[in-house]
């Protein structure tokens, strides 16, 4: 990585930490048996998948059992909800703002998107409406605990409760994929019988996911063949990655409250220096409501494809929450669910941080930024 380079792009994905990178070299170069075979070189690779296994599900707060390897975040959540129907008929139901993983597979089976409101957070009042009017149909209810965009907080708990009372025979799902930094898992998990997780958003390898499924509980599996998994996916698993994965989710729950704490005032100070000194900029989401890691502001009458250009240009990495769309840069889902106005929707900016941000990185950023905006202004003729 280039010296001069700021890194604020943390919720697409974070760099592998040295731990985890170790921890999976011998399985790449020295045992590299398939742990489905019988000989003893295989019976190796399958101890260490196992002890991997173990490890997340003590990080998560589940049975080692109920830990199924999946190639992503995306297989998982895929898994969770079309298993879910294919298995049980009926309905899913998911939140307006969900990963396009679990959004797009609740359209697939022409289920039911529910509102969100200006935090990010699915609306319950909606919510109730939607498993009042069609409880027993449901087969599966998915919110997901930290919003990708936003870096909103869902009230998983209170969710799960109001399915249990007025949907009881549906599943509950969490897509925790950007929650393992910010949130103990073993919190979430009581509440819910499926659980989404990706290695390389809390320093693992990209490749490599978790769908919890809660003991009791069968959703059908996408992948099948070689049975491997207990039945729930078939294929022969990627053990390095695993083996990597378990490491970087032991060391992210170790650290937790520490990073939170010290990422956190990094992200204060970044936001306050842009709101103070940018004008019409705002923080989409108040800071009670989202993970420490997420700076995501709106700046009126700004393209972000212009600003990220010049972020880019100047060695700072960060994203938008936009998407292009028939030639025309249109809105995030995410933002037009929770009814941000198009002229701020469309200067969108995700700055995200993680373990390897630094006050030198968030000072340059805001450096950049601010100049960026200026620049984009001056040349349009916009407001100063």
């Amino acid at each position: 990585m280039p010296s001069d380079l700021v890194y604020l792009d943390h919720a697409a994905t974070t760099p592998m930490r040295r731990e985890a990178i170790e921890a999976m070299l011998p399985h790449l170069d020295q045992s590299y048996a398939n742990p489905s075979g019988s000989h003893r070189f295989a019976r190796q690779a399958r101890q260490a998948l196992d002890d991997a296994r173990e490890v997340i599900a003590t990080v998560i707060g589940c049975l080692p059992g109920d830990v199924v390897f999946t190639a992503g975040g995306t297989e998982a959540d895929n898994t969770a909800v079309l298993g879910a129907v294919q298995l049980r008929g009926g309905t899913a139901v998911c939140s307006a703002v969900e990963h396009h993983a679990v959004l797009h597979a609740v359209e697939h089976v022409a289920g039911v998107v529910v509102g969100t409101d200006a935090s990010g957070r699915i609306d319950q009042s909606r919510l109730s409406a939607t498993l009042e009017a069609s409880g027993p149909d449901i087969s599966v209810v998915s919110v997901m605990a930290v919003n990708n965009e936003v870096g909103s907080v869902t009230d998983v708990a209170q969710v799960a409760a109001l399915v249990r009372r007025l949907a009881p025979g549906a599943l509950v799902h969490t897509d925790a994929v950007q929650a393992a930094n910010w949130l103990d898992l073993r919190l979430l998990m009581p509440h819910v019988d499926l659980l989404s997780l990706s290695a390389h958003k809390f320093a693992g390898p990209k490749g490599v996911g978790v769908l919890v499924i809660r003991e009791g509980v069968t959703v059908s599996p996408l992948l099948i063949g070689g049975g491997q998994e207990r039945e729930r996916r078939s294929g022969t698993q990627n053990v390095a990655g695993a083996v990597a994965m378990a490491e970087a989710l032991r060391l992210a729950d170790l650290e937790r409250d520490s990073e939170q704490d010290r990422i956190g005032v990094l992200r204060d100070r970044l936001v306050d220096r842009l709101v103070d000194e940018v004008p019409h900029l705002r923080e989409t989401v108040a800071r009670e409501h989202k993970v420490a890691g997420s700076a995501h502001v709106c700046i009126r009458d700004v393209e972000n494809e212009a600003l990220l250009y010049l972020l880019d240009e100047a060695a700072v990495c960060a994203s938008a929450a936009s998407a292009c769309a028939a030639g025309a840069m249109e809105p995030s889902h995410v933002l037009a669910a929770m009814g941000v106005e198009r002229e701020w929707a469309g200067g969108a900016l995700r700055l995200t941080l993680g373990r390897t941000t630094t006050r030198a990185d968030v000072d340059r950023a805001a450096e950049v930024v601010i100049a960026a905006v200026k620049r984009i202004r001056a040349h349009i003729g916009a407001r100063p």
